[in-house]
């Protein structure tokens, strides 16, 4: 998967350093997947959440944060939509972000 922004995942880590290695294990799992579809991606990691066939939530150390991709399966590109806290995230509607 080609991941885009990861400047989010960054900027993030820099207020947040207990996720850096989380994230940084996630991210290069994820750049090395090869899903084309989200029953796919659920075999890797069952903790995350549907949203729709494009949008999935990760759980990032141990759900302490969430991390909102948007996922184009034909053209292999994630995107991230939002990083944040657990109660960040329970603050807004993970299905228009």
């Amino acid at each position: 998967m080609r991941i885009i922004a990861r400047k989010t995942l960054v900027e993030f880590c820099s207020k947040h350093s207990d996720a850096e290695e989380p994230l940084k294990a996630w991210f290069h799992e994820t750049r090395q997947a090869d899903w084309s579809s989200p029953d796919e991606l659920k075999q890797r990691y069952p903790t995350a959440s549907i949203i729709d066939r494009h949008r999935m939530v990760f759980n990032i150390k141990g759900n302490r944060y969430r991390l909102i991709a948007m996922i184009n399966y034909n053209y292999k590109i994630l995107y991230i939509r939002f990083i944040g806290t657990h109660a960040e995230y329970d603050q807004i509607d993970a299905s228009i972000v």
